[in-house]
């Protein structure tokens, strides 16, 4: 090695060592400032009752106060847009679901920001499960005989969801799919109405948040076939999963924390570090599972691996299905 790229390597260390020197202080310093974790949804729904719970163990290993504020909206989209155009320190975090960044670029003709471009992940929080219920005047009592009584009456079964591109949607149209079967979408304006329908029998079937079906199930009032991940929820470990029947089938609501895009590498990773370790709070486990969500936890890497296969997966049935939001 000549003199001349002896020179310059130094130099390029130098350069390197300088310029991550900054970055490195910047995260020991960080957050001196509250930090504010924006749900895109209103008050008193599953996300905002979620991130509230670990707001609380995320600050304290943090040290610093981290604020709720609900930005609702758009299907979510609205908050998202406010991230994406925040200053990119670390002090506006998104509190994320699916439709912000795996299922609103496939459902909306245009997003007020770029999904995958302006947003960079943290971490995964929770893994939800939603179930499969059926009218008790149904005569089925399992996933497979679900299908074979679909498929004896082609285009006589209605599903009903909270609304068009709503993850009980979605969830019905993959289960649609993957059966082979011929079932129809009933949307309704939020989970509540549909329920309502659900336990009359006017609308024979829902795949729909486990948490709120769970006392319908127990009271005998609609009947579980199945739960939408691919092993049993810890909450309702005697519920089939409907993989067991459908190999391979996985519709569930995954919630996450992203940043803008831009955020200094090394505050990312303290970030991360903490949320995982909020994450291992034992008061904060048992409640999030007796809600029927699942703490998990994640590098930014494995959370951002995760957003695109899903989008992948989504945007294939969303296309597939002609879904569209107007």
């Amino acid at each position: 090695m000549n003199s001349n790229v002896r020179v310059t390597l130094t130099l390029w260390l130098m350069l390197a060592v300088f310029t991550a020197l900054p970055q490195a202080q910047a995260a020991d310093a960080f957050p001196q400032r509250p930090i504010h974790l924006i749900v895109p949804f209103a008050p008193g729904g599953g996300a905002d009752n979620n991130a509230r719970q670990i707001a609380e163990p995320w600050s304290k290993a943090l040290g610093q106060t981290i604020v709720i504020e609900n930005k609702p909206g758009a299907g979510g989209t609205l908050g998202a847009s406010y991230v994406a155009q925040a200053a990119a320190d670390g002090y506006t975090l998104l509190y994320t679901t699916p439709g912000q960044q795996m299922t609103a670029p496939y459902l909306l003709k245009q997003l007020p920001y770029r999904p995958f471009d302006d947003l960079v992940s943290i971490g995964k929080v929770t893994e939800g499960a939603n179930v499969l219920v059926v009218s008790k005047n149904l005569p089925v009592h399992d996933v497979q005989t679900l299908i074979d009584y679909a498929r004896a009456h082609p285009g006589k079964l209605g599903f009903a969801s909270s609304g068009i591109g709503s993850s009980s949607h979605l969830a019905g149209e993959l289960f649609k799919k993957e059966a082979g079967i011929d079932i129809f979408h009933v949307p309704y304006r939020g989970t509540g109405p549909a329920r309502t329908d659900v336990l009359s029998g006017q609308v024979p079937m829902t795949i729909d948040t486990l948490s709120v079906y769970l006392p319908d199930i127990r009271s005998g009032a609609v009947r579980a076939l199945g739960v939408s991940t691919s092993t049993r929820n810890p909450t309702a470990p005697d519920i089939a999963a409907i993989a067991e029947t459908l190999h391979g089938f996985e519709a569930y609501p995954v919630n996450y924390i992203t940043a803008p895009a831009r955020t200094p590498e090394a505050i990312i990773r303290k970030l991360n570090a903490t949320l995982n370790q909020a994450l291992q709070d034992p008061k904060l486990r048992a409640s999030l599972i007796a809600a029927g969500t699942t703490p998990q936890g994640s590098t930014p890497e494995q959370m951002d691996a995760l957003v695109r296969s899903e989008s992948k997966k989504w945007k294939a049935l969303i296309e597939s299905a002609h879904i569209k939001i107007e």
